[in-house]
């Protein structure tokens, strides 16, 4: 297998195709482009340059950044804020658990659902029990 020469590569690169749009129903030329593939190349790469920076500024000058997990953006104020909200939250949560609870507790009593507790089932067995 013969290896590609430098030379042979960028003459390649450097080869000028054009390209023509045409009319299907007239064929008249709308648009003609002389282009190479260096010229393809570097414009190709060059839009995914400026869409990746627009993107960046998009996200660093707006505020979407505060959208993005684990970004850290804010003042120390409102970090502190979000963690005091967290943990009144996680209270609230618990005690309704608990109300919730004893609500449903109060509920079966008023019901008559109380489970009967057997107490006989606390007791020892018979045969481990010694006649004084």
């Amino acid at each position: 297998m013969a290896r590609l020469d430098a030379n042979s590569t960028l003459k390649r690169l450097r080869n000028r195709y054009r390209l023509v749009v045409m009319n299907e129903d007239t064929y008249e030329e709308v648009v003609k482009f002389k282009l190479s593939r260096l010229s393809v190349y570097i414009a190709l790469s060059s839009l995914f340059v400026l869409l990746v920076g627009l993107t960046v500024a998009l996200i660093v000058f707006t505020p979407l950044k505060y959208y993005l997990p684990g970004v850290g953006y804010g003042n120390s104020r409102q970090i502190r804020e979000f963690k005091t909200l967290k943990i009144k939250s996680d209270s609230t949560e618990k005690a309704l658990l608990y109300q919730q609870e004893y609500t449903n507790s109060i509920l079966k009593v008023l019901q008559g659902n109380v489970p009967k507790l057997d107490t006989n089932a606390l007791a020892l067995p018979k045969e481990d029990v010694t006649p004084d």
